[in-house]
């Protein structure tokens, strides 16, 4: 039988997270507040860049793209989430499914890439200050950023075409909240052995090798902050280490657990927990360990407060 014959599905429905009405109530409050921190943080952090002269530097620079990547990931999942734990199942269409996919490995990536790019920054400026100006030019900045955002559609864009060239025919129920890729593939009657292969493949580049440069750099970092002389500027430093690596470890953990080990046997709810990590949670807690607890973010806050008054 020829497979295009078997393609019969236009709608896909997302179950979301069945709950009892207490409770969903609840869980949409919850989710719609997160939703607005995000971005009002990550709006805040863009402006505050944009506006003080103290922050256009290069770490700055990184934190406005994290920013972008964000609200990016956000707006992709978010509002259809709300959507779906309100109603208690939602419906898209099989390419609006596709299109949230290939925008959500977008900001996945990207975030991947640009949370390597910032503990690299932060390796050259700790363990190598003198050279750290001649190292992060802007221009050199500028190269990095636009390497990562073009990785990162370039990545996607392999990984979410074959996807599409699937043969859907049923069912078309995700037990989940938005369309990811292995709830996608159990809805096609293709071999898709292949395409898990193409995945986890491209994950060295953009998840695994990323993870390395990070632990990498912050191994270096550590050595150089115990080498220093000056207590406060060592116990700075280790905050803010501290702080950026546990949302890289809860970031990175929820990934690796979900698309580089093997997820048999888990079920659905186990799988929708890590997921809800690195697309609700780290997207609000980014502005706030990275920036808001930055005493130049709160000067230009204040100076910006200050003149709309």
């Amino acid at each position: 039988m020829n497979e295009k014959n078997l393609t019969s599905i236009t709608e896909i429905h997302l179950l979301g997270f069945q709950t009892s009405p207490n409770i969903t109530v609840g869980l949409f409050v919850l989710v719609f507040t997160m939703f607005c921190v995000t971005i009002i943080g990550n709006l805040l952090i863009i402006v505050l860049v944009s506006q003080s002269r103290n922050l256009h530097s290069p770490m700055y620079f990184f934190l406005t793209q994290l920013s972008i990547s964000d609200i990016l990931l956000t707006i992709d999942i978010v509002p259809n989430m709300l959507h779906v734990i309100l109603n208690k199942v939602g419906t898209m269409s099989l390419d609006g499914c596709l299109t949230q996919l290939f925008f959500f490995g977008v900001s996945e990536c990207l975030e991947c890439l640009l949370l390597m790019v910032m503990s690299y920054d932060r390796y050259l400026a700790i363990c190598h200050p003198l050279h750290y100006t001649s190292s992060m030019s802007h221009l050199r900045c500028l190269k990095l950023i636009i390497v990562t955002w073009i990785l990162s559609f370039s990545v996607t864009f392999i990984e979410t075409l074959p996807t599409s060239q699937l043969v859907f025919c049923g069912p078309n129920v995700i037990d989940h909240f938005f369309c990811d890729l292995s709830p996608i593939w159990d809805l096609s009657c293709s071999d898709t052995f292949f395409i898990q292969m193409e995945v986890t493949t491209l994950g060295i580049p953009v998840v695994i090798s990323p993870f390395i440069v990070i632990t990498v750099s912050y191994v270096y970092i550590f050595f150089t902050i115990l080498k220093m002389q000056s207590i406060t500027g060592r116990q700075k430093a280790f905050s803010t280490c501290s702080s950026h690596l546990v949302v890289v470890f809860i970031y990175y953990g929820a990934i690796i657990c979900l698309y580089i080990f093997p997820n048999q046997g888990q079920s659905s709810t186990v799988r929708k927990v890590p997921s809800v990590l690195y697309t609700v949670v780290t997207p609000m807690l980014n502005p706030m360990i990275y920036s808001l607890r930055n005493k130049d973010i709160k000067e230009a806050l204040r100076k910006l407060i200050h003149l709309s008054l």
